[in-house]
């Protein structure tokens, strides 16, 4: 076992890194790449090389300013595959070479009255990579180790990255809908987190229709083995509903297609306005809108168990790490079917 070693390596002393300049519409050009000094690894943290990192709608959100900055010239960025080159003494549990995973959750106090009953992600001073604390869309990250992630064997690098964020969100938003043995499941918006989030349910027995504009998304659900998929209404009364979709104007419609005692959840950070609701059509008959807010360490390794058990498809788009701005570009238009990932270079 390589000792590990509090400062980097020898080797460069600087590292690339896109920053959030000006937080604004992604035509304008929010994101500059830029070079800062190699960052050094705390007492429990690992300096990680990065190896590929996903591009979620988290990070098009806080390049747009629909996340207010936590920190100026932010590096987005919250789904990192990297190798440990540098780690703190208390990391202990780690070796230079492992490959990790980094994802959302950053942080939490670990004496809260949430954290000290299974649910870290409601603590009030947790923190969050590419928000709090400079993410993935760089050379080089640190991260804590008590929140890495050991990934799956036998996974790629770019096919691992979306199961940091868009994985494990997406198995949260699932338990959250309370989707029963059995059941009909809808899903509105049908990205990254959406696809593979769909594969787990089918596995699980549902029949999942899922709801989407896009031609491309269409077919891709269908392949997948969704049971519909389209922009009309389901065909069938759902037991259960995940809206994935940062779309306000879409929870009185999914509401609507609950059957009685159905749940929604609302898998996303940002929302638009909501119009106001019906009691009757979409509320009674004890129906339930749910919000769900990041996930707990444990959300994430159990996803990753399910995951290396279930061995879902993941469907990737690549691009270099020098263009950034361009995969956040492409998914604001709607051109990534599956999940855009940068890969370093």
């Amino acid at each position: 076992m390589t000792a590990p070693t509090s400062k980097p390596p020898p080797g460069p002393v600087t590292t690339s890194a896109w920053v959030v300049e000006r937080p604004g519409p992604i035509g304008s050009g929010p994101l500059r790449l830029v070079e800062r000094a190699m960052p050094e690894p705390g007492p429990s943290e690992l300096l990680l090389r990065v190896h590929a990192c996903g591009v979620c709608r988290t990070d098009l959100h806080l390049a747009e300013g629909d996340l207010a900055p936590r920190r100026p010239h932010c590096t987005p960025g919250h789904e990192v595959v990297g190798e440990v080159v540098a780690a703190g003494a208390d990391a202990r549990d780690h070796r230079l070479g492992d490959r990790v995973g980094a994802a959302w959750l950053a942080g939490t106090c670990g004496r809260c009255r949430y954290c000290r009953t299974g649910r870290e992600n409601l603590c009030p001073e947790s923190r969050y990579t590419g928000w709090d604390i400079h993410g993935g869309f760089a050379g080089h990250v640190v991260a804590d180790a008590r929140y890495t992630y050991r990934l799956p064997e036998g996974w790629s690098d770019e096919d691992a990255a979306p199961l940091l964020c868009a994985g494990i969100i997406g198995y949260r938003a699932l338990q959250r809908a309370e989707l029963p043995q059995g059941g009909r499941l809808g899903i509105y918006g049908f990205g990254a987190s959406a696809h593979l989030t769909a594969q787990l349910a089918i596995a699980r027995g549902a029949d999942v229709h899922v709801v989407t504009r896009s031609p491309q998304a269409q077919r891709l659900a269908l392949e997948l083995g969704a049971a519909s998929a389209g922009f009309d209404a389901p065909p069938q009364p759902l037991d259960s509903a995940i809206l994935f979709a940062p779309a306000g104007a879409l929870v009185p419609t999914a509401l609507a297609a609950l059957d009685r005692g159905g749940t929604l959840a609302i898998a996303g950070i940002h929302l638009t306005a909501m119009p106001p609701l019906d009691y009757d059509r979409q509320l009674f008959q004890e129906r339930t809108v749910r919000s769900v807010t990041a996930n707990t360490r444990e959300d994430g390794r159990a996803f990753l168990a399910e995951a290396a058990r279930l061995r879902p498809t993941v469907r990737v788009t690549r691009y270099p790490m020098a263009r950034a701005d361009e995969a956040l570009a492409d998914l604001a238009a709607g051109r990534i079917t599956g999940v855009g990932v940068l890969v370093a270079q």
